[in-house]
C-alpha cells in the first residue's frame, strides 16, 4: 500500500490529516455563518417593521447607546477576563492543562448559548409565566449546537453548561422578582440587543477574536433600562 505524504512546517502529513483538518474548518465556518444569520435575523425583526407598504427601523438610538455604555462598564469589570480566568480555572480542575483551545473552547461556546434572545426571553417567561417551552427547544437547539462546536473548538464547549446554568437560573430568579418592571417594549430591547450580541459571536468564530464580546453583557441591563425613556 502506498502512503503519499505532504511535507508540512518541517514535518510530515498525511493526506487523511489534510482532509480532516479542511473538514473541521469547514464545520468551523458553516457553525459561524449559522451565529451570524441568527443574530441578523433577530435584530432584523425587532429594529424593521412594514406599515403602509413602507419599511420603517425603530430601537436604533437604543441599540447604539446601550452598547456604548455597555461596553464602558464591561471594560471597567473586565468580565472578558473574568471569563477567561474560570476557563484556566476549570481547564485546570478537569485535567485539561493540555488542552490549548479549551478556553477559547469554552469561552466562545458559553456566550453563543447563553447571550441569545432565546436564553433571556425563555428564562424570563419560566420566572414570570412559570412557561419551560421556549427552554426545552433552546436546550434540543443548544445540543445541537454544543455538538457541532465541540467537532471543531474541542472538550471546552461542552463545559459550557456551568454557565447556562447560572445564567439562565440567575434570569429566572430575578424575572419572578422583577415582573412588574419586564414590560413588552424592555422585552423586545432586550432581545434585539442580545441578538446584536450573538451576531458578535459568530464575526469572532469567522475571523477569530475580533470582538470582548463579554465585556459588552453590561448593554443588554441598559437596553431594559432605556424602555422607560423616551429614546427612538
Amino acid at each position: 500500500m502506498r502512503v503519499v505524504l505532504l511535507f508540512r512546517d518541517g514535518g510530515l502529513i498525511s493526506p487523511k490529516q489534510v482532509a480532516f483538518k479542511s473538514g473541521i474548518y469547514t464545520l468551523m465556518a458553516a457553525n459561524a455563518l449559522a451565529v451570524l444569520f441568527l443574530g441578523i435575523a433577530g435584530v432584523m425583526a425587532r429594529m424593521l417593521a412594514v406599515s403602509d407598504k413602507t419599511l420603517s427601523a425603530s430601537g436604533t438610538m437604543m441599540m447604539v447607546i446601550s452598547l456604548a455604555l455597555g461596553a464602558v462598564i464591561g471594560e471597567l469589570l473586565d468580565l472578558e477576563g473574568k471569563f477567561e480566568r474560570f476557563g484556566e480555572w476549570l481547564k485546570k480542575k478537569t485535567g485539561n492543562a493540555r488542552d490549548q483551545n479549551f478556553v477559547n473552547a469554552f469561552v466562545t461556546a458559553s456566550l453563543t448559548v447563553c447571550i441569545g434572545a432565546m436564553a433571556v426571553i425563555g428564562s424570563i417567561q419560566d420566572g414570570m409565566y412559570n412557561d419551560h417551552s421556549v427552554l426545552f427547544a433552546k436546550a434540543v437547539m443548544d445540543f445541537i449546537i454544543i455538538l457541532v462546536m465541540s467537532a471543531s473548538l474541542g472538550r471546552g464547549c461542552a463545559f459550557s453548561a456551568i454557565p447556562v446554568a447560572i445564567i439562565q437560573g440567575g434570569i429566572t430568579v430575578l424575572a419572578r422578582l422583577l415582573k412588574p418592571i419586564m414590560t413588552d417594549a424592555a422585552m423586545t430591547n432586550l432581545s434585539l440587543v442580545g441578538s446584536v450580541l450573538i451576531f458578535a459571536v459568530g464575526v469572532n468564530l469567522l475571523w477569530g477574536k475580533k470582538i470582548r464580546v463579554a465585556n459588552l453583557l453590561p448593554a443588554l441591563i441598559f437596553a431594559v433600562a432605556m424602555a422607560f425613556l423616551p429614546v427612538p
